[in-house]
């Protein structure tokens, strides 16, 4: 069973959210303030987090951020605040999807349907770990550990290939630099962060168009745009 965290400082609101998710099969858990949200999410590692930016003490923004340092969890921004700059902001930091209140519950799930349904996708593709992605003009060949674009063989270091298959596997995800370096490096790790953001741009310069995808989650870390 999917369990989702519902981080909401509206009691009514996050007893609704539960109800209507554990009666359509998923197990739910609720934080009504962002540090418990944190502590629940280190012990339990939710599939989903719906997280509220206006919250006591730690604001959603400052959650989202920290669960993106350690976490690749899908993660559902809900907020009164409806202006393009505050959805694109929250987007940057490392949402996944974005709802403004308000909003029917209705739409929630649905929204909460379509992001399990992309994890189920990406759940396939990592059980079918052999299959060649495809990014228009770009293929990766998993077997042959070989990208190329247009047909023609680009070379990658040994880390740039590794963070361009974590990243096409998982489009539209936001990783931090904490999470790829520990999930790419490992015990290999020495320096800081800029190790990271030097890959990143050796991938964009090789990779043309493909790499202008590859955007800076501001504050986080980078995703490849759908």
């Amino acid at each position: 069973m999917s369990t989702v965290l519902i981080v909401e400082d509206e009691h009514e609101l996050a007893a609704l959210i539960r109800r209507q998710l554990e009666g359509e099969g998923y197990g739910a858990l609720v934080a009504h303030d962002g540090q418990t949200a944190l502590l629940l999410a280190a012990q339990s590692a939710p599939d989903l987090v719906i997280l509220d930016w206006m919250l006591p003490g730690l604001d959603g923004l400052t959650v989202c951020r920290r669960l993106r340092e350690r976490s690749a969890v899908p993660i559902m921004m809900l907020t009164a605040r409806a202006e393009e700059a505050d959805r694109v902001l929250g987007l940057e930091v490392g949402a996944d999807d974005y709802l403004t209140k308000p909003f029917s519950l209705r739409e929630l799930m649905a929204r909460v349907r379509a992001i399990f349904r992309r994890i189920d996708l990406e759940r396939r593709d990592q059980d079918a770990p052999h299959t060649p992605l495809n990014h228009g003009r770009v293929q990766i060949d998993p077997v042959a550990r070989r990208v190329t674009v247009d047909g023609d063989t680009v070379e990658l270091t040994v880390k740039e290939y590794d963070l361009l298959l974590l990243l096409a596997r998982h489009p539209g995800r936001s990783f931090s630099r904490s999470y790829l370096l520990d999930h790419i490096w490992g015990d290999e790790y020495e320096g800081g962060d800029r190790t990271v953001d030097t890959h990143i741009v050796r991938l964009r310069r090789k990779l043309g168009e493909l790499g202008e995808r590859i955007v800076t989650v501001w504050g986080v870390g980078y995703r490849l745009e759908l």
